[in-house]
């Protein structure tokens, strides 16, 4: 399943990108479910994220690794964090966070691309309202952000 969001703001790509920090995820994180940083090496190649999902008594842990970044020949800012641990239901996680130079030429458009699976199509299509509204929570964050 395939979930796409995108944000304008008034930064340039690599002010954007340069503010994909701790602070800034820590930041991002919704208010449910209950998240817990346990390891933030930041935004290229071979960091690694890791944090606890808690839901009520659950707890869950979902680590992610960041498999590429760089900059495209168009200026696009780009880095991309794969599930290695995922809580359940989820059994695949690819988020593609791209940074793109607006096309007005003044600031920039951050897209959250994220694709994500379980083991039953039915349950992902389920899932969509609640992963939509997780990175929606995230427009009004990244916009005074990166004002």
């Amino acid at each position: 399943m395939h979930v796409t969001l995108r944000t304008l703001v008034r930064q340039s790509p690599a002010q954007v990108m340069a503010g994909f920090t701790r602070a800034l995820f820590l930041s991002l994180a919704p208010p449910f479910p209950k998240l817990k940083l346990l390891r933030f090496d930041g935004c290229r190649r071979g960091d690694q994220v890791e944090i606890e999902l808690q839901t009520g008594p659950l707890r869950q842990r979902w680590t992610s690794l960041i498999t590429d970044d760089g900059v495209l020949p168009d200026g696009t800012h780009y880095f991309i964090d794969e599930g290695q641990t995922l809580p359940k239901p989820l059994r695949y996680w690819r988020h593609r966070h791209l940074i793109e130079p607006s096309p007005t030429g003044t600031g920039s458009v951050i897209v959250d691309a994220l694709e994500y699976r379980t083991a039953f199509r039915w349950l992902d299509l389920l899932m969509y309202p609640a992963m939509w509204a997780q990175f929606a929570y995230r427009k009004p964050i990244y916009r005074r952000t990166f004002r």
